[in-house]
C-alpha cells in the first residue's frame, strides 16, 4: 500500500514534466555553486562552498554551522538577526552539502573524514577574520554543534564562545545511542528505496543528483506527525547532500570518533540548548553530552523540537542574544 501511495504521489508531482525537462540540471534539486555562478561562494581546500554573510566585517565573527551531515543553512537564516546585535554573521553550506559543490564519495573514505570538515571551518574562519584581535563565536545545530565541538577540541584558544543546539553526542558511542532513540534512519535503506522511488522517472540523471533527490523525501518521514524529535512539520532546505551524509555515518561506524579529549582546556562559557519536544533528548541527555565542557550554561528552548532555530526562534533568540552579550 505504501509503495502505491508514494508512487502515485511522485507521478502527480512529476507527471506534468516532460522527460526532456527532467534531464536538465536543476530539474530534481537546485543547482549547486559550481553549476550556478550567481550563487555566492568561496573556494577553500579544493572545494567550492555556498556562503552568505551579514553585518560589519570588522565586528566579532559569528559562524553558523548547520546540521546533517549533508544538511544546509536555509532553516537557520533567522540567525542573520545577530548582525543587528553587532556581529558579522557567516552562513555556509558544508562540503558536499546544500548548494555547495558535490564531492566524490572517495573523499569521505579516509580514516578521519571529519578532519576535512574541521579544516574547512578553519579556513573559513581564517578567510573572514580580518585581525587576530577579532573574536570568533560558533553557533552549531545538531551535527553542526558536534562539528563546532570538534573544532574547539583542536583549537581551544581560537573560539571565544559557542552555542551548541542539541548535538547528538560528542563521541560516536553517544551519537549512536541518541540516533537509536530518535527517528533517524539511513536515507537509502533497501526498504525505503523500494517503497517510494519509481526509478523509471529519474533514470538518466547523474547518480549523486538522483540520491540527493531521493533524500528530499526523508524530510517528510522525519517530520511526519508524531515524530520522535518533536518537529512541528517540514522545514525549508535546499538539498540534502546524500553522499556526504551516508559516507560520514559509514565512516563513523568503521572508525568511531571522540571530540572531547581537549575540552577541559576550554574555559569560556558555552551555551548548551535542548528542546522541549524532542523525546529523544531531554535534560539528562543534555547534562551527559555537555559534561566534558568545564564551563557551561544549559537552557531549555520551549514550544519546539529538534529544529529549534526554525520552529523555536522566538524563545531561542533572546536566550542566545543574552549569552552573546555576556561573552562578547
Amino acid at each position: 500500500m505504501r509503495k502505491v501511495i508514494f508512487t502515485a504521489l511522485i507521478c502527480v508531482l512529476l507527471g506534468a514534466c516532460k522527460k526532456e525537462d527532467l534531464a536538465k540540471p536543476g530539474a530534481l534539486v537546485p543547482l549547486t555553486v559550481d553549476q550556478n555562478s550567481s550563487l555566492p561562494s568561496i573556494e577553500i581546500n579544493g572545494t567550492l562552498l555556498h556562503i552568505e554573510s551579514y553585518g560589519n566585517p570588522s565586528n566579532p565573527l559569528l559562524v553558523i554551522i548547520h546540521g546533517g551531515p549533508g544538511g544546509d543553512y536555509r532553516s537557520m537564516l533567522n540567525a542573520k538577526a545577530f548582525a543587528n546585535e553587532g556581529f558579522h554573521v557567516v552562513f555556509y553550506d558544508q562540503r558536499g552539502s546544500g548548494l555547495s559543490k558535490r564531492e566524490d564519495k572517495s573523499q569521505y573514505e579516509q580514516a578521519n573524514a571529519v578532519q576535512l570538515y574541521i579544516d574547512d571551518l578553519h579556513s573559513l574562519i581564517n578567510h573572514f577574520q580580518i585581525s587576530s584581535s577579532q573574536k570568533v563565536y560558533l553557533l552549531g545545530h545538531s551535527w553542526g554543534a558536534m562539528l563546532a565541538t570538534a573544532y574547539i577540541n583542536q583549537n581551544p584558544q581560537r573560539i571565544s564562545g559557542a552555542i551548541l543546539a542539541e548535538p547528538g553526542g560528542l563521541t560516536w558511542p553517544q551519537t549512536e545511542e541518541y540516533l537509536s532513540r530518535s527517528n533517524k534512519i539511513k536515507f537509502f535503506s533497501e526498504a525505503l528505496n523500494d517503497a517510494i522511488f519509481p526509478e523509471q522517472i529519474i533514470s538518466g540523471r547523474p547518480e549523486q543528483e538522483v540520491l540527493d533527490y531521493k533524500a528530499c523525501f526523508f524530510s517528510n518521514y522525519e517530520n511526519a506527525p508524531g515524530n520522535t524529535i518533536g518537529n512541528a512539520g517540514p522545514y525549508p532546505f535546499w538539498r540534502n547532500g546524500a553522499v556526504a551524509f551516508e559516507s560520514l555515518i559509514d565512516n563513523a561506524e568503521r572508525n568511531s570518533f571522540d571530540f572531547t579529549g581537549n575540552l577541559n582546556q576550554y574555559t569560556p562559557k558555552i551555551l548548551f540548548l535542548y528542546s522541549e519536544r524532542n523525546k529523544a533528548y531531554g535534560p539528562s541527555w543534555a547534562e551527559k553530552v555537555s559534561a566534558p565542557y568545564p564551563n557551561k550554561e544549559i537552557q531549555l528552548v520551549y514550544n519546539c523540537g529538534h529544529e529549534m532555530l526554525y520552529f523555536g526562534w522566538e524563545d531561542l533568540y533572546p536566550k542566545v542574544k543574552n549569552y552573546l552579550n555576556q561573552v562578547k
